[in-house]
């Protein structure tokens, strides 16, 4: 990476770098989530492009020391777009063995390695399954290696502060985070406000953690243990007020705009599971714009509730992960049949059972399109950016309510808890979400429809005159009379499915960055478009050509899908998970596509990518 070299004093020499990727590691009670967080808001606050990656161990008390009990946080921040946290570290900070065997092997050649001295003993490294010391034994040799103790240093830091041992360790997360500050040229006061907010009216709290972040800067700066520190400009992103947000809290404000939209309440009736309990939590926040939130005892009862709230007129919505996802299908399927505006958000995760449930993965699409007994058919839409949950949590809302429809929304664990910038939109510019409900008695069917929708009535409970009744039995087209008979379930499954496929006619063609022909299109759907956008790009610098299409619509697919599938000599669809969206591609449109899986619980590398791209253009030479 190129860089500009200058002196802002005598004893401090300043490279300007384009970009930075670092990653804090280590045991999940040393606070590494914390310190990634605040990195990332001061990146954000000084106008950096950045996006995150934070890795939870699954264990949820593993053994301190442990492998399993390993957290990390890594951020990649930039004065250019990105749409990726990187591919390999700049930085490691490594807080015990642990943190250091099960990241070392991605920190790149040459990369800096900040080593905790203090938690290297003989046991500490047989917890991390190490037969000798690396810190003395040569491993370690191909990275820059900066040995501090950091233990030691926040407890002379924090000696007077009348903090037990215990409470003082818990600091030394904020003496790694002031030395980043140091190397870096961050400023402080952004952290030295949170932790005033933090820990508001806990003054000992608030100086021993403000100390321990001085003491990490003003260590770099006396002990001069680094020859040179980096700045990273600020990004020249479109003008506009922006915030810094992970997916979740995105989703969930979608939900909101789109309620606000429609002027509909909107309840969420969901139960806990990860990564999907934070969009409970952050939605709870909300009641002064009409959100009611419900906490069921089961994911049975969570997608219960949100269809009866769908029956009383309420924008409805449920949340979960994959293992809900199969428990709620049974009551899908009578959201299917009794057609009533639902939004399921499945954020997907490592599979199958309770898998790798801190994880991400993409595994889910079957299951959203098929995962139900009968022809129940539904439309399935996908997020690719945490900042773009917004968007697809608001499409997913209109429609489910312009149809009369459930629909699944799909984003992931790494879309969920991963972050980035997000322009604020104008709530002024959002679509309106008409809404109408009957209200004359005369006349009234319950199962009449739009006649270019399909989309039946919807009638609040109580309306005088429209009694009526829903449930998962066959109904007649137009009264919802149950009927049994063979022509009349025929004509009704046909019609559920064809009232989804006209959606279609109403959601955007497919659209090619690159060449509109040729000989590479990668396609994919999900979380994938950072790492194929940032491959492409790469590939663009060097001159060499391919295309890219993203699906957020996956049931039904663009009307152009196809024609543009056609044009290309191959198709390129790497998948997190064994080639389910390919599988469907070849299905619909008898094309043999070219499935790229990755199944680790980890997101796609560009250069991964990049390096699949070569490939393939290699063979077709």
């Amino acid at each position: 990476m190129e860089s500009n070299v200058s002196e802002r004093n005598v004893s401090r020499r300043i490279e300007r770098l384009s970009r930075v990727v670092i990653r804090f590691a280590g045991d999940s009670g040393d606070g590494m989530q914390i310190t990634g967080d605040r990195f990332t808001a001061t990146a954000a606050a000084m106008g950096n492009d950045l996006n995150t990656l934070p890795d939870y161990p699954a264990e949820i008390r593993a053994p301190a020391g442990t492998l399993p009990g390993v957290s990390a946080f890594q951020i990649n921040f930039s004065s250019e777009d990105i749409q990726t946290p990187g591919d390999e570290p700049d930085v490691l900070v490594a807080m015990n063995p642990a943190a250091l065997r099960v990241n070392i092997k991605d920190l790149k050649s040459n990369g800096v390695l900040i080593v905790n001295t203090d938690s290297f003993e003989r046991t500490d490294l047989e917890k991390a399954q190490y037969t000798s010391n690396p810190l003395e034994d040569h491993t370690l040799e191909a990275y820059r290696v900066f040995p501090v103790a950091l233990e030691r240093l926040t407890k002379e830091a924090l000696k007077d502060t009348g903090l037990t041992v215990k409470e003082i360790n818990r600091c030394k997360n904020f003496f790694a985070l002031g030395m980043m500050y140091w190397l870096y040229n961050r400023p402080l006061d952004h952290t030295v406000q949170w932790i005033r907010d933090k820990f508001k009216g806990k003054p000992q709290y608030i100086e021993a953690n403000t100390r321990a972040l001085q003491a990490g800067y003003s260590y770099c700066e006396a002990t001069e243990i680094f020859q040179v520190s980096y700045e990273v400009p600020p990004a020249k992103l479109p003008p506009g007020k922006y915030r810094n947000i992970n997916g979740n809290s995105a989703l969930a404000l979608g939900l909101v705009a789109a309620a606000q939209r429609a002027q509909l309440p909107l309840f969420l009736g969901s139960y806990p599971i990860t990564p999907a309990s934070d969009v409970l939590h952050e939605l709870s926040r909300y009641k002064e714009f009409g959100v009611l939130t419900f906490q069921a005892e089961d994911e049975i009862g969570a997608i219960g509730s949100a269809l009866g709230a769908a029956f009383a007129g309420c924008l409805a919505v449920t949340t979960t992960s994959g293992p809900g996802l199969s428990l709620k299908s049974e009551t899908l399927g009578l959201a299917v049949m009794t057609e009533l505006p639902l939004v399921l958000v499945d954020i997907q995760r490592g599979g199958p059972s309770t898998g790798l449930p801190t994880k991400t993965e993409q595994a889910d699409l079957l299951q959203a399109l098929f995962g139900r007994h009968g022809e129940a058919p539904l439309p399935v839409i996908a997020a690719r950016s945490p900042a773009d949950c917004f968007h697809a949590a608001f499409e997913a809302s209109r429609i489910a309510i312009e149809h009369m429809i459930p629909v699944i929304l799909l984003t992931d664990g790494y879309l969920a808890n991963g972050s980035e910038p997000w322009l604020l939109p104008n709530a002024a510019d959002l679509e309106a979400i008409p809404v109408q409900f009957r209200k004359e008695a005369a006349g009234f069917e319950p199962y009449a429809r739009d006649p270019e929708t399909l989309a039946r009535q919807w009638v609040r409970p109580g309306t005088p005159g429209l009694e009526h009744r829903i449930g998962g039995l066959e109904k007649q087209d137009g009264t919802g009379n149950v009927s049994y008979d063979p022509e009349n379930h025929e004509h009704m499954v046909h019609l559920r499915a064809e009232k989804v496929r006209r959606i279609a006619d109403r959601i955007p063609e497919a659209v090619v960055r690159g060449p509109g022909s040729g000989q590479v299109l990668v396609v994919g759907w999900g979380s994938t478009y950072g790492p194929i956008h940032s491959a492409i790009t790469e590939l663009e610098r060097q001159g060499i050509v391919a295309s890219q299409l993203h699906l957020r619509h996956l049931n039904p697919m663009p009307r152009n899908l196809g024609d543009v599938l056609r044009r290309f000599d191959k198709v390129l669809v790497p998948e997190m998970n064994l080639g389910q969206l390919a599988f469907l591609l070849r299905a619909h449109y008898l094309i043999d596509v070219v499935s790229f899986t990755k199944v680790q619980g980890k997101p796609f590398k560009r250069s991964e990518i990049t390096a699949k791209i070569r490939e393939i253009l290699e063979a077709l030479r």
